[in-house]
């Protein structure tokens, strides 16, 4: 019963309540009698039951009272109680079939369409008071039943229809017995919110539902037709039909409305299968006909129409469903054959820049299981061929900057494909450094021709290019620097390099130089780089001291060459042999000033010349006059000095004066004599190389545009044989105090290890250096236990003991 009612406007509920004694009015006759419900209301329904209390309900003047008893309290509010009926009441004993004719003519009434000459409100009483007096089965049972005739007369009209009217007339059927459900549910909404609750019977609307189902769509005939024409239409659409889109939305909008086991056993389940099947066969019929650029657009298109099919007229639960049948069915049956495919595979796309279909792949293949494992898998392996044939290849070895250069195309490309097609995949970027690492380690002179390379940029190729530029140019070495694995031989190798710019004042950008610096030092932490940036310290302080020089010296200097020592620190700079040379006595008189000047000016301190690094400018008369300022190094001034005493000098004769060692010597004369436009000396005989037989002149006839000129000496941009062999064996040298040094740390922590671990210690400790051997661990354990700092346990020869 409705609550909280406004007395002053009686609801229809109200109005119900107030009828339902005009209504039981029995016949003179027949006499029945029923007891009232118990029922509690509120104070504001009190003037509708105070009409109700006062109705005659019988012709024997039988009078229902109807007692209200008030209950009184100071602190509650008041409360009306309604008691049962002490007199039986005379009722039609025909009203509950009576009512119901009512109802079923209505229910016949909005299934013809007949439904405007129906009052709602008397028919919503009706119902009401059926269910009020207990007749709430005869009118749910009465109700089942109606519809079910109704329905089956339904199905046989949509039995009925041919071809495309099936469909149609199906979806207008349904509309129509939606709208019927709706007005039947309102009439019976009293019995929806009581009776069949407390039944525990289907809700009106639901049942509409269940015996749409039943009656229509489950029935032999309509079933299998409806199923085959819905899968008939998908099929049709994937053909390139066009299809009524809007009728197959509302009709599978009815299977799901009916309820989700409907839809997928009616419809998805079918459907996935006959995709399935649809799909296989034209995977096959695509892999024999199509390269594997055209197969991937194909597949992706049709991923895409089905995901647009089921936004259009399916569950969006079936999205998932559909889009794994496609995957497996096209892309993950066929992945490897794909990525294998000869002239168009991954290798191909990979080689030939193919962005949109490395991307169109790896967004296809993300979507398998393994999918981009195998890109990576077959990506990794054709990067680590090409890498191995770049760095082994003898050609290609004898240019280092055109041998780095090719490196950084190599991976300039691979990182554009991974921007621009892998979505910046980690897993590929991370494939990809392992395979520059692999490969770059292949060749032992990674190291050396790196810094070459360097060398080469802040020497001239940095020259005039901007600031951003050069940080460009400078990571990119980095991004190589940290791919070696021996990252102490290109400090050796850069520690040379930079020495030759420094010392010959070459460097491009002093800038540079230092970011360069700071970059490694970022990388390897400050004992990396302090060598190098006291080489910059000393190079500094020895501008500093030769202004000292020439101010304390000057007037004693006179006409003398002008002198400018560079003095390097012993330990910063790179180990340099003593060589012996031979200065001119001018030079050699303003070196022996400088030397008590330097000596007198620090206490405790010895310098040695290193003429092998040294250069000079020297001025020159040729033919007819002309002037030229040579610039040379100081091997090379020493060997021209000679010729101010005489025209002619034999290889002997120049070796005897100078002393400069063989192979520098031949390297200087070459320079000198068999470069062309640099020719500043004549050999006889010609020729290219330098014989101890060959006598060299002043060539007179020498003439260049320029009043300066750089004759720079004839040397192998790499290293020979011999200097490599001599680097290497420094190196391994400056290696043993740093293993020497890991395993102390390591034992005086752990105190007792066995072999196998401190080996793998010391790897890990020492790697971002470089990889020590397990053979040379083992040489320092063994040095280590001769110095007593170590020991080995007397039960066990593996493991060692640290000693205090």
């Amino acid at each position: 019963m409705p609550q909280n009612l406004d007395p002053a406007t009686p609801s229809l509920a109200n109005a119900a309540i107030c009828s339902i004694a005009a209504s039981l009015i029995p016949e003179p006759k027949n006499i029945a009698f029923i007891e009232a419900d118990v029922k509690v209301i509120t104070a504001n329904e009190s003037e509708t039951f105070e009409k109700f209390r006062n109705i005659n309900l019988g012709i024997n003047r039988t009078e229902i009272d109807i007692k209200f008893e008030l209950e009184m309290s100071s602190q509650k509010k008041k409360n009306f109680q309604i008691e049962a009926f002490k007199h039986r009441v005379v009722v039609d004993p025909k009203y509950a079939e009576k009512t119901w004719k009512i109802l079923e003519h209505a229910i016949h009434e909005i299934y013809n369409h007949n439904a405007s000459g129906l009052s709602f409100e008397e028919l919503y009483r009706n119902a009401y008071n059926m269910v009020l007096h207990k007749f709430g089965e005869k009118l749910y049972t009465g109700l089942v039943s109606t519809m079910t005739s109704h329905l089956k007369e339904i199905a046989l009209s949509i039995e009925a229809s041919q071809g495309a009217l099936f469909l149609e007339e199906l979806e207008r059927k349904w509309t129509e017995h939606n709208k019927a459900l709706q007005m039947i549910r309102d009439i019976l909404m009293y019995m929806d919110r009581t009776f069949i609750p407390s039944t525990h019977k289907t809700p009106v609307h639901e049942l509409g539902l269940n015996l749409w189902r039943d009656n229509i769509v489950h029935t032999i005939k309509i079933q299998t037709r409806l199923r085959d024409r819905l899968l008939e239409l998908v099929q049709r659409e994937r053909s390139g039909e066009v299809i009524d889109r809007g009728l197959m939305r509302n009709v599978i909008k009815m299977l799901m409305d009916l309820g989700s086991s409907v839809y997928q056993e009616d419809f998805e389940k079918p459907f996935l299968r006959l995709s399935a099947d649809f799909y296989r066969g034209e995977s096959q019929l695509f892999i024999e006909s199509c390269d594997c650029g055209d197969y991937l657009k194909k597949a992706e298109k049709r991923l895409n129409e089905e995901i647009e099919r089921v936004s259009h007229y399916l569950d969006a639960k079936s999205e998932v469903k559909i889009t794994n049948v496609v995957e497996k069915e096209m892309i993950e049956s066929q992945m490897t054959r794909l990525v294998h495919m000869e002239n168009s595979g991954l290798v191909n796309m990979l080689m030939n820049d193919k962005y949109d279909d490395l991307g169109r792949m790896y967004n296809l293949f993300r979507r398998v299981p393994n999918g981009l494992s195998l890109i990576r898998d077959v990506m990794t392996s054709h990067i680590r061929e090409t890498g191995k044939q770049l760095v082994t290849d003898p050609e290609r070895l004898k240019d280092p900057v055109d041998f780095v250069q090719r490196l950084l195309d190599e991976k300039d490309k691979n990182d554009k494909i991974i921007h621009l097609a892998f979505n910046n995949d980690k897993m590929f970027q991370n494939a990809l450094n392992s395979s520059f690492e692999h490969f770059i380690n292949l060749n032992v002179r990674s190291p050396e021709f790196i810094s070459l390379f360097v060398d080469d940029k802040l020497r001239k190729g940095l020259k005039g290019v901007s600031e951003e530029d050069v940080e460009t140019v400078l990571d990119k070495v980095m991004m190589l620097f940290r791919y070696l694995q021996e990252k102490d031989v290109f400090e050796k190798y850069y520690k040379q390099h930079l020495a030759k710019r420094l010392l010959s004042n070459k460097s491009v950008s002093e800038d540079a130089e230092r970011s360069l610096i700071l970059k490694l030092k970022t990388e390897c932490g400050y004992q990396f780089t302090s060598k190098l940036e006291g080489m910059f310290t000393d190079i500094k302080t020895s501008d500093d001291t030769m202004q000292g020089f020439y101010a304390a010296m000057g007037q004693e200097l006179g006409d003398s060459p002008s002198l400018a020592v560079h003095i390097l620190t012993t330990g910063s700079w790179p180990t340099q042999l003593t060589t012996t040379c031979n200065l001119p006595p001018e030079i050699l008189t303003v070196c022996d000033k400088f030397k008590t000047y330097y000596l007198g000016t620090h206490n405790g301190r010895r310098l040695t010349w290193q003429t092998n690094m040294g250069s000079a400018d020297i001025k020159a008369t040729f033919n007819k006059g002309q002037k030229h300022e040579l610039n040379v190094s100081t091997y090379q001034m020493c060997v021209l000095m000679l010729f101010n005493n005489g025209d002619g000098l034999s290889y002997t004769e120049i070796e005897q004066a100078t002393e400069i060692p063989t192979l520098e010597l031949k390297r200087c004369l070459q320079s000198l004599a068999c470069v062309k436009g640099k020719n500043v000396l004549r050999k006889e005989p010609m020729g290219k190389d330098i014989g101890e037989d060959d006598t060299f002149f002043f060539n007179d006839k020498f003439a260049s545009k320029f009043y300066k000129v750089k004759i720079g000496t004839v040397v192998a941009q790499k290293e020979s044989e011999p200097e490599k062999q001599e680097t290497r064996q420094r190196v391994e040298e400056d290696r043993k105090p740093q293993i020497e040094a890991a395993i102390v740390r390591i034992m005086k922590a752990r105190r007792v290890l066995d072999h196998n671990n401190i080996v793998a210690e010391v790897t890990k400790q020492l790697q971002s250096r470089f990889l020590p051997n397990p053979v040379v661990i083992k040489k320092r354990i063994e040095s280590l236990i001769e110095r007593e700092f170590l020991e080995r346990d007397k039960d066990d020869r593996k493991l060692y003991r640290y000693l205090a």
